[in-house]
């Protein structure tokens, strides 16, 4: 499912307009990653959670070159889903 096709089903089941719904979709997204981005994690009851996971440092290989470099620690964002939301799919 892609985003304009959550944008027409929300549209045609609460009748709100596509460009109204498109909007507000755009706009909950930038607040996520702006919150992310400053290393707030984003908490939704019964859905989920967006948080921001620190990854170690740790050592790989450059196979080509054949050298060893090293990858410095680095957040990245990640989302964990609630249990009522794991049961359901499950």
């Amino acid at each position: 499912m892609t985003k304009a096709d959550i944008v027409n089903e929300i549209s045609k089941t609460t009748g709100i307009e596509k460009a109204n719904v498109l909007e507000t979709i755009e706009k909950f997204m930038e607040i996520v990653k702006d919150s992310l981005a400053h290393g707030e994690n984003v908490y939704l009851r019964g859905f989920g959670s967006f948080i921001v996971k620190t990854r170690s440092e740790k050592t790989a290989r450059n196979i080509s070159k054949n050298t060893t470099i090293i990858i410095p620690e680095h957040k990245i964002p990640a989302f964990k889903p609630a249990k009522v939301f794991m049961e359901e799919v499950k």
